[in-house]
């Protein structure tokens, strides 16, 4: 520091030269776009849902049989005061029924006044896809099942949202 130097523009001096050897950042046409979900496995198959369609993940808590029902409604459980039903997705889809095992998880799903939970034997946790290995679903049959991603496992694209919407899901009574 020179003695004409006020600390002031010492500092003022410090911030030019850190600027001059700051790497730039990425520009935005460079930024990879990504698409993120919450992964979760049902039976042999793999499920990503959107990030905003899964309100929350819960161990799978203690349910209520409820009679006269399908098999593949759990129950109603209580959070936080608040009824959960709770519906067995792979029973839901068609395939077994999941069995007992600690991995076993809740999906929780709120969209307009519906209030549920879908029990998958195991989530994965978050996942980021890049948005160009996006295949989108023409044969499924299933409008909830959007399409998948590619990758060491492939994830089908499950939107809960579109679920609560399919036909028969309100459909419990046996």
């Amino acid at each position: 520091m020179t003695e004409s130097q006020t600390a002031f523009e010492l500092l003022l001096d410090i911030d030019r030269r850190c600027r001059l050897l700051a790497a730039d950042l990425p520009s935005q046409e460079t930024r990879l776009q990504r698409w993120s979900g919450i992964a979760f496995r049902v039976g042999a198959n793999g499920y990503v849902a959107p990030m905003g369609e899964v309100a929350e993940v819960l161990h799978e808590p203690r349910c209520t049989l409820i009679p006269g029902v399908k098999p593949w409604v759990k129950g109603v459980a209580n959070l936080r005061g608040r009824l959960l039903p709770v519906m067995d997705l792979g029973g839901f889809l068609g395939l077994e029924l999941s069995k007992a095992r600690k991995q076993r998880r809740v999906l929780v799903v709120e969209f307009n006044d519906l209030f549920v939970g879908l029990l998958v034997d195991e989530v994965a946790g978050m996942q980021h896809f890049p948005l160009d290995a996006w295949m989108a679903s023409t044969a499924s049959g299933a409008p909830f099942i959007q399409g998948h991603f590619d990758g060491d496992t492939q994830w089908q694209v499950i939107s809960p949202f579109a679920l609560a919407q399919a036909p028969g899901f309100m459909d419990v009574a046996a």
